[in-house]
């Protein structure tokens, strides 16, 4: 009489699957430390390198794709192809409470019409734009209600070539720093709204579940200071720094 075999059912394809799996992990993992990582040699200074030298003050360039901090509560500022429920039904932003998300990085933009260019050191009382890394859109804001607190939403809209004065904001540093520089508190001021960029600790439960809903108000709080934090930094124009 013939025993029966008992065996695990793992075909090629599944050790196939695996495998590519683990591969495209490894690469995400080595092109996400390439970007935060990258050496002075390719004119980038990366938030770690400057550490690591001593460096202290960074200056956010335009141009320099960086992550926002909230100083309260030390979440990123964050978006992601998920639309708000509610209100204008933009691409929702929010508060991340992790680190390490590419979804939280913003490229810094001038404005239209002006001298501005890649490199040049950004200016307290500049008006400024930031474009979000990922999905290519602005962060923007309007007369809508943001969805918990019914204060004034902050969405990302547009795109490379649409952009509008819904995505303009003054950059105002806390203090006597004339250029923005990281770890430097700073506020976000909505030009069309005069709302600060904000957050606070409420939490989504359904749209991103444990993020902080961001949102406009026209009030200066403790709640809508931001801080440049992890990020890759275009290196200063000299003409622009003095």
């Amino acid at each position: 009489m013939k025993r029966g075999r008992t065996s695990i059912h793992t075909t090629p394809l599944t050790w196939f699957i695996a495998l590519l799996f683990a591969m495209a992990m490894g690469f995400f993992s080595l092109a996400l430390f390439l970007f935060l990582s990258v050496d002075s040699d390719s004119g980038y200074t990366s938030a770690s390198a400057a550490a690591a030298s001593g460096k202290e003050g960074v200056e956010i360039t335009y141009g320099s794709a960086m992550k926002l901090m909230h100083e309260k509560t030390k979440c990123r500022l964050h978006s992601h192809d998920v639309p708000y429920g509610s209100g204008s039904g933009q691409q929702s932003v929010t508060g991340f409470p992790g680190v390490v998300d590419s979804n939280s990085y913003w490229i810094v933009k001038p404005v239209p019409g002006t001298t501005a260019k890649q490199g040049d050191a950004v200016m307290s009382g500049a008006t400024i734009r930031l474009q979000h890394m990922k999905t290519r859109k602005w962060l923007h804001s309007h007369l809508h209600a943001s969805p918990i607190s019914g204060n004034l939403e902050v969405s990302c809209f547009g795109d490379d070539s649409n952009s509008d004065t819904g995505d303009h904001w003054k950059l105002i540093i806390e203090g006597s720093g004339k250029t923005w520089k990281q770890d430097q508190r700073v506020r976000l001021q909505h030009i069309d709204t005069s709302g600060y960029l904000h957050s606070h600790d409420k939490k989504y439960q359904r749209i991103a579940g444990g993020q902080q809903e961001v949102c406009g108000i026209r009030e200066k709080r403790a709640d809508n200071v931001w801080l440049a934090a992890e990020g890759v930094y275009l290196p200063v124009n000299e003409s622009s720094s003095k």
